[in-house]
């Protein structure tokens, strides 16, 4: 098992950081204040603080092939079945799709479901699904 990483986020809503991070992603809140919250982001540490959320790239700025994806971002990396069920919360859960659930790398050793879609903050998450996790670094 690797190393939970932490990230710190700006939120501009705590309220609806929360309900999105908890509810609609299923991450379990952990520590609390009235200007921050912490989540189990899929085994990870997440800090959402309330402030302004980074403005210095936007949507489509970062090139992966022929396809565009915001940066920066995050986001977990899954097993297809875990995958497939965070993509039927998101729908479930109305959550736009910057770019909706779809197979990458077709019939090739990193072949990988991916989405896109941003919290209510506009912070850009990126979750994959791979068949084999196990391949993730591999080159």
């Amino acid at each position: 098992m690797p190393q939970p990483f932490h990230l710190a986020l700006h939120v501009d809503d705590l309220t609806a950081a929360r309900d999105f991070y908890g509810r609609v992603l299923g991450c379990a809140e952990g520590r609390a204040t009235d200007t921050g919250v912490d989540f189990d982001f899929f085994g990870h540490q997440i800090s959402l603080h309330l402030g302004q959320p980074s403005t210095e790239s936007d949507s489509g700025d970062g090139a992966l092939g022929e396809v565009r994806v915001p940066m920066p971002h995050f986001g977990p990396v899954l097993d297809i079945e875990r995958f497939q069920a965070l993509a039927e919360r998101l729908r479930a859960a109305g959550v736009t799709f910057v770019i909706p659930p779809t197979v990458r790398y077709k019939g090739q050793p990193d072949e990988q479901w991916t989405m896109f879609f941003r919290d209510p903050s506009g912070n850009p998450i990126e979750a994959k699904g791979l068949a084999n996790q196990a391949a993730l670094f591999d080159t």
